[in-house]
């Protein structure tokens, strides 16, 4: 990919949307021929839309850390969810913060402080530098990550104070009111059991998550005035449990169900961790065609709210000429399964959970040339944090970035590339009904997938690769992993991994340039070690 430029007109502000449990195929701009999309479709062909998006983890908070710290998992460690971000690690709202540019966030990140680290610093998480850097960067405006098991009684929490004062009294009124229905007698129907995903949520559409969020965020841009920022704008939703508010929870029936990509053969000599998988109870619930006529609709419901509250975001920003001047980018942070491959939820690297919807809309003049266009470069979430960088004009530090900005492809498609293959890593050390059977120690789990424009290769430690032709099998339906005519594929892709891996940014609290300096510097200053 081309080198950044610094751009003479730098933007001012960053809206950064992202959604979460979002698959790239259920927005009308990338296909699905039922759920229309308008606003979204509308920010596409104002920007540009990158049809090969790949996240770097497979599960929420791998891929997230990736995301705000524009790096691999391998590199900055936290490689599942609720493992801490180390405070060494930098992030999106360190690299803008000292440049003037407020950076907040409204809904979920996922991140997971690092307390220990913390302690062995002597910082004070509760304020000033040592709370940003427990809240990976961004300034909490109105953090709400969600998901409160029933029974949990829930206090400090923004959004369910908010709806108590609304009238929803109870000790959890994320689980009872906004992610459950009622029954006949007024029971609760937990949103956590699936087959309650067609009724509509026991709270009025406005004080749902997505609105809420919505507000939120208006709220924040009413306040900010002319200061420059980076708002991270982060839904919940789509993301389980799959209750949404009347109307949306009837908007789409099981004729709206696209039929699940998925074989009989795939259950044959299936990949032991595969297999594992498809023994999780979200697994083997999503198998069956009843649980998937209940809760895809309802989960495409999910996403027409997002769509409308998203519009009603964009109409106050252009009422409040906020669109002249903010860069807007919107993605995912992985996809679902929903019984694709005889799988439910996420963590393996099939294209429903690795590839996610990116759209990149840039208001300058210099973008013009892209606006509305379509990319099939291979690029990478972790791309995200160094673009919103150079929309600002600021240096890209390359000992800690490993994505690239993506402008180049926005201002100048045809001339700029992007990567030649794309990385996303997990871990199933988290996973006793896959780990357990295989005799695995927790340190034996990695997987890591490496993907071109042709081949899909997973290495998994100690057991047989995966390797899908999305040419000839772009549903991956077919996997080449143990076929002994395809082992020289697997070795050139596993030396292409093995490549990358070496590359890694090893030396984050040194530039290149000065070390590449620092011979020179050690003459001049006269040090002569081993002169005669």
């Amino acid at each position: 990919m081309n080198q950044p430029r610094r751009d003479a007109h730098p933007i001012r502000h960053v809206l950064f949307i992202m959604c979460d449990q979002l698959r790239a195929d259920y927005l009308s701009c990338y296909g699905h021929p039922r759920l229309h999309t308008p606003h979204i479709d509308g920010l596409a062909e104002r920007g540009v839309r990158f049809e090969r998006a790949y996240v770097q983890g497979a599960v929420c908070g791998a891929s997230r850390m990736s995301t705000y710290t524009g790096r691999y998992v391998s590199s900055h460690g936290a490689m599942w969810n609720f493992v801490p971000l180390s405070v060494g690690q930098k992030t999106l709202g360190e690299y803008v913060r000292p440049h003037g540019i407020r950076c907040a966030l409204v809904g979920k990140t996922h991140v997971e402080a690092d307390q220990e680290g913390a302690r062995r610093l002597g910082m004070d998480v509760s304020q000033g530098a040592g709370l940003l850097a427990m809240e990976g960067g961004f300034e909490p405006y109105a953090r709400d990550d969600g998901i409160w098991p029933p029974g949990f009684k829930v206090s400090g929490n923004a959004y369910c104070d908010w709806l108590r004062e609304r009238g929803y009294m109870s000790d959890n009124p994320w689980h009872d009111f906004a992610n459950s229905g009622r029954g006949p007698d007024g029971e609760v129907l937990s949103g956590w059991q699936m087959r309650w995903a067609g009724a509509p949520a026991a709270i009025q559409e406005p004080h749902s998550e997505t609105p809420y969020a919505t507000d939120r965020a208006i709220d924040f841009m009413r306040e900010a005035g002319g200061q420059p920022w980076v708002l991270h704008l982060s839904y919940i939703k789509p993301h389980w449990p799959y209750v949404a508010p009347a109307p949306y929870h009837a908007m789409y029936g099981p004729q709206d169900v696209m039929p699940a990509a998925r074989s009989e053969a795939e259950r044959e000599q299936a990949h032991p961790v595969v297999d594992g998988f498809r023994r999780d109870t979200a697994s083997q619930s999503l198998a069956r065609d009843e649980v998937r006529d209940t809760v895809i609709p309802t989960y495409m419901g999910l996403v027409k709210q997002v769509d409308d509250h998203l519009g009603r975001l964009f109409a106050f920003m252009k009422e409040q000429g906020l669109d002249k001047d903010t860069l807007i980018i919107f993605t995912s942070d992985h996809g679902d399964y929903l019984g694709d491959h005889w799988l439910g939820e996420k963590e393996l690297f099939h294209e429903p959970v690795v590839r996610v919807p990116l759209i990149v809309c840039d208001p300058r003049p210099q973008a013009d040339a892209g606006r509305g266009g379509v990319s099939s470069e291979l690029v990478e979430c972790i791309d995200i944090a160094p673009t919103i960088l150079d929309a600002f004009g600021l240096d890209l530090p390359t000992q800690w970035l490993e994505g690239q900005s993506l402008l180049p492809l926005v201002h100048a498609p045809g001339t700029a590339a992007g990567k030649p293959f794309v990385v996303c890593e997990n871990s199933y050390a988290f996973r006793d009904a896959v780990r357990l059977p295989l005799g695995q120690p927790v340190e034996r789990c990695h997987m890591t997938m490496l993907r071109d424009r042709r081949w899909k290769f997973v290495h998994v430690e100690d057991l047989p690769p995966m390797l899908f032709d999305l040419e000839a099998d772009p549903q991956e339906l077919n996997d080449l992993g143990r076929d002994p005519r395809f082992a020289s594929i697997r070795e050139q892709m596993l030396e292409r991994m093995f490549g990358w891996l070496r590359e890694r940014r090893r030396f984050p609290t040194i530039a290149p340039p000065t070390i590449a300096e620092w011979n020179r510097r050690e003459v001049e200053a006269g040090i002569l070690i081993g002169a005669w």
